[in-house]
């Protein structure tokens, strides 16, 4: 495929549509904890835009070297996508429940968690892989990093909204966060 500007539109909205997942779980993690640092925001936000990048990465280098297996996985995808925001969600809201509106610091999201997170968001970039399937090395590098690029901003906006209205509602806001990511995953397994 001959670079053209094409390319380049594609690859953002193909980031918008990717990062609308990414978006939802920013925007419960800020409501999560609403005295959020920028430095840890930029990390969460690194995350979900490293993982949107290299899913569809992995979904080319799929197409062009183990098509038979991918194609074998590609319907466990909405399951494992299901189940890890599931998981992560109902885990949220038996906390946020527990507390029964204490208005004390929300847990930290940790490390793990973020990265279940990340995975169970990007899963579905996988198939990108397919769409991007035409282009060259260098073409499909350069698609990934716009997806990873668009989806850290549309990240750091939903873990924005999420801190100013987290602290608002902070004792609702881990409840309301495992809501939404249950939803999510439902979502997901229901699009798909």
């Amino acid at each position: 495929m001959p670079w053209s500007p094409m390319l380049f539109v594609n690859s953002v909205l193909l980031g918008v549509g990717l990062a609308m997942d990414a978006f939802s779980v920013s925007l419960a993690t800020g409501l999560r904890e609403p005295k959020m640092k920028l430095r840890r925001m930029n990390l969460i936000a690194g995350v979900f835009g490293g993982f949107q990048a290299a899913m569809p990465l992995i979904g080319w280098i799929c197409v062009h070297t183990l098509l038979v297996y991918f194609q074998a996985f590609e319907k466990f995808i909405p399951w494992i996508a299901m189940i890890l925001l599931g998981f992560i969600g109902g885990k949220m809201l038996y906390e946020g429940i527990r507390k029964k509106g204490d208005d004390e610091a929300p847990t930290q999201m940790g490390l793990h968690e973020l990265f279940i997170m990340g995975v169970a968001t990007s899963i579905d970039a996988l198939s990108v892989g397919f769409t991007i399937a035409e282009y060259e090395a260098l073409q499909a590098i350069v698609a990934a990093l716009i997806i990873g690029v668009v989806t850290f901003v549309i990240c750091m906006v939903g873990l924005f909204l999420g801190k100013k209205f987290g602290t608002r509602f902070s004792s609702k806001a881990q409840i309301l966060g495992g809501v939404i990511l249950i939803v999510l995953g439902i979502e997901i397994f229901v699009k798909m």
